[in-house]
């Protein structure tokens, strides 16, 4: 069973640069279409499940808007 991760964007901070999204090898991330933030940009965000929690969007990203959460199920912190 692979990982599973979540983001959270800080979106006042998120350009809508889409370097997370080139980034991302799992596809999931996106720009959201139907919402802009303060700045006027269209923020990232998860579009589908499937991410991992690999933290490669954190560090592309030049704003540092990204958090990057992994689950830890048992199996994964007996080994």
């Amino acid at each position: 069973m692979p990982p599973k991760g979540r983001i959270e964007v800080d979106e006042k901070y998120c350009k809508g640069c889409e370097l997370c999204v080139d980034a991302c090898p799992q596809d999931v991330l996106g720009l959201a279409a139907e919402r802009i933030n303060a700045k006027g940009y269209h923020p990232a965000e998860l579009i589908e499940a499937g991410c991992t929690g690999c933290g490669i969007c954190t560090i592309v990203c030049p704003e540092a808007a990204i958090t990057v959460y992994r689950e830890v199920t048992k199996a994964q912190g007996n080994q």
